[in-house]
């Protein structure tokens, strides 16, 4: 008689479409290693994917792909990975290996990829399966809940570190104080660069937090005016780089002028829509560079995993709220009510 387990699915394209459904938990063959899930991070583009916003992903298909957990099987062409590593994994579950993309390890841009919660079932299940290349084990201090963090903060790293190079004496803007905003912060922090974290009134909670987790100035752009606030900290020239983290074109058009002459916008959150109006004078008057950042790839996650587990990530601020899985409609209703930070779905109760 076949195993099953629980899992969040996505049935059919649309608003919601979404619920618990029980499907046989998958089987380790071949390089694949099968992870007992203890905790999933609710993603944005879970959310856009939830409102049916999210063209990526592949129906039906388990969501989830921030996540940690326990290795309980492995295939017979796993070589290091064990029964009972305490593991996170990169969402990149297929690839071509023979792209250009692929030979550089730029696992995130080869045109076949299949990803976890989005063409392969992902971890808001009680079990999910991974490749053994995608896996990492978890440093022995730190937590399953820190660890299913690392996703993001690699989305993250990717954008600071490969994609725009970011400096110590870099001063920057941070549109957007949402979970990915605040990584991108502590990560600044951590080089030292000094930092806008720009939010609106709504964002009230997330912009103090924002300042306890080192923010040099934080702005309500619905009541204080962000240029004049800018042009006082870089003596009228402009920050050097802007991070997007809103997906929000009034802000992103906002910002373009405020960024001095041959500065970068790097884009990491995702628009709603496929086509947004851009400030496209600015962006050439300016001779400004406007970057994409997608997702993630092996070189990230090192650093991600180095950086939480010494501290440098404020991971009890970050989480405010858990939840079961089977309560997975709550956490989703409560991402979307937009006060918490980052919600958990704990998917084994009491097992980790």
């Amino acid at each position: 008689m076949t195993k099953t387990m629980q899992g969040v699915s996505k049935q059919a394209p649309g608003y919601d479409q979404m619920s618990l459904i029980e499907l046989p938990i998958p089987e380790a063959t071949g390089d694949k290693v099968l992870i007992k899930v203890a905790y999933t991070g609710i993603c944005g583009s879970d959310i856009h994917t939830f409102k049916g916003e999210y063209k990526n992903p592949t129906t039906p298909v388990v969501l989830g792909h921030e996540f940690s957990g326990e290795v309980v099987a492995i295939g017979e062409a796993v070589k290091e990975i064990k029964i009972g590593d305490r593991v996170t994994s990169e969402t990149t579950f297929y690839v071509c290996g023979e792209c250009e993309y692929c030979q550089q390890k730029q696992y995130n841009l080869c045109p076949y990829r299949k990803g976890l919660g989005t063409q392969q079932n992902g971890s808001m299940a009680n079990y999910v399966l991974a490749r053994e290349e995608s896996i990492h084990v978890l440093p022995d201090h730190l937590s399953y809940q820190g660890a299913a963090m690392t996703e993001p903060l690699a989305c993250c790293i990717h954008a600071m570190y490969q994609e725009s190079q970011l400096k110590l004496q870099d001063k920057i803007i941070i549109i957007g104080p949402g979970p990915i905003g605040l990584y991108l912060l502590q990560i600044a922090k951590e080089i030292g660069s000094f930092v806008i974290m720009t939010g609106i009134t709504q964002d009230a909670h997330r912009l103090e937090l924002a300042k306890e987790l080192g923010a040099d100035v934080i702005v309500d752009t619905m009541k204080e005016d962000l240029a004049e606030v800018v042009m006082k900290h870089t003596d009228g020239y402009g920050v050097d780089k802007v991070y997007d983290a809103s997906g929000a074109a009034v802000a992103v058009n906002q910002a373009l002028p405020l960024i001095r002459k041959k500065g970068q916008l790097i884009q990491v959150g995702l628009f709603a829509t496929k086509k947004i109006e851009l400030d496209t004078e600015s962006i050439i008057q300016r001779e400004i560079e406007y970057i994409g950042s997608r997702s993630q790839n092996p070189f990230d996650w090192p650093i991600a995993l180095h950086l939480l587990a010494k501290g440098a990530i404020a991971i009890d601020q970050m989480i405010t709220k858990k939840y079961v899985l089977a309560d997975w409609r709550e956490a989703f209703d409560k991402v979307m009510a937009g006060n918490e930070i980052k919600v958990m779905i704990e998917s084994n109760p009491g097992e980790f």
